[in-house]
């Protein structure tokens, strides 16, 4: 598989300060890591540099008025008044956040462009996946919705997509089901901790999409605990199910990395030996039903040291259906 990392050293960047759970570390960890197993390079992984996302592709997810909002958070954040869900708690303002913000999502609209245009098979933005910003505010560390972005910019320059966006992050990925809500062109698919416990209160299975693509919503509620067998069991049974019936030619994937165990956000149960089970399932899917086209994001992931920089690592090596060495998914 022709694989491309979308990745340049300023997506660290999107930063809200050394004490947020969210750290740029989970995903420059990630990368660093991959260098040492060889995954990035000539005869591996090509590397993409993205550009700033320009405000139209911005716009077709987000209002104007948040994103001048944005704009102003970065410019002064000490000044800036809360409000858009940005300020004290989840969001804090930083100073050059919409930048850092529009270059994540820049990098989607690259991996989209990789996989698209036939420079890649599939495409790997690991700073990406913040999937709960919404149309007109932030939400739960996420500014602007990458991932949806990057479908509203592949949707708009080839209408004949069908796109099955499948997220694993322990949390449900509202922002993404929201934006794709009446749209019968996207699966949004999503497995979780359930609302009932755990931000952000929604993906229940009744969610199931609006007037004009009833059934284009799908969700698979977890209780706290639950493990590989349970997620292996909901992924060949559900997602898998619903996928083949919807006939994407292009699948989309959110990878992030908090249904550890060790996760200290959630209380899930996946090891890593089950997350390489459930990203190579991904994998595989994408082989059979799109001849291997995949975007790929990373997300969530707040044991940032060492598990997600593994996790994602194996990540990589589904993608480029390589063999995971037992070192990254044994148990510490």
């Amino acid at each position: 598989m022709r694989v491309s990392l979308v990745y340049r050293d300023e997506l660290a960047a999107y930063d809200f300060g050394p004490a947020h759970p969210l750290r740029p570390e989970r995903f420059t960890g990630a990368v660093a890591l991959m260098r040492q197993h060889g995954l990035i390079g000539e005869g591996a992984m090509a590397v993409v540099e993205p550009q700033p996302a320009a405000e139209e592709d911005l716009l077709r997810v987000h209002d104007a008025t948040y994103i001048a909002a944005v704009h102003e958070a970065g410019r002064d954040p000490r000044a800036f008044v809360p409000g858009h869900g940005i300020g004290p708690g989840d969001n804090p303002a930083f100073a050059g956040m919409h930048e850092a913000a529009a270059l994540v999502c820049g990098a989607a609209v690259s991996a989209f462009q990789e996989v698209l245009e036939d420079r890649c098979d599939r495409a790997l933005s690991l700073a990406g996946g913040l999937h709960h910003a919404h149309r007109d505010r932030a939400a739960g560390f996420c500014i602007y919705n990458d991932p949806a972005v990057g479908i509203a910019w592949a949707l708009e320059r080839y209408p004949d997509l069908r796109i099955a966006s499948i997220d694993i992050d322990a949390h449900h990925a509202d922002g993404v089901q929201e934006a794709f809500w009446d749209e019968p062109r996207v699966l949004t698919a999503s497995i979780h901790e359930s609302g009932r416990y755990l931000f952000p209160g929604t993906g229940f299975a009744d969610e199931r999409g609006g007037p004009h693509a009833q059934g284009s919503a799908l969700n698979i509620p977890l209780e706290p605990y639950t493990g590989d067998a349970e997620y292996r069991n909901a992924f060949d049974s559900t997602i898998a199910l619903a996928v083949r019936t919807f006939r994407p030619n292009l699948i989309v994937t959110q990878n992030g990395a908090d249904a550890l165990a060790d996760d200290p956000l959630t209380s899930l149960g996946l090891t890593l030996s089950g997350y390489r089970d459930l990203v190579t399932r991904l994998a595989a899917l994408s082989d059979e039903l799109t001849g291997g086209r995949m975007v790929a994001f990373g997300g969530g992931g707040y044991a940032w040291r060492e598990a997600v920089p593994r996790a994602w690592t194996i990540l990589a090596m589904s993608l480029m259906e390589c063999a995971v060495p037992n070192e990254l998914t044994a148990e510490r």
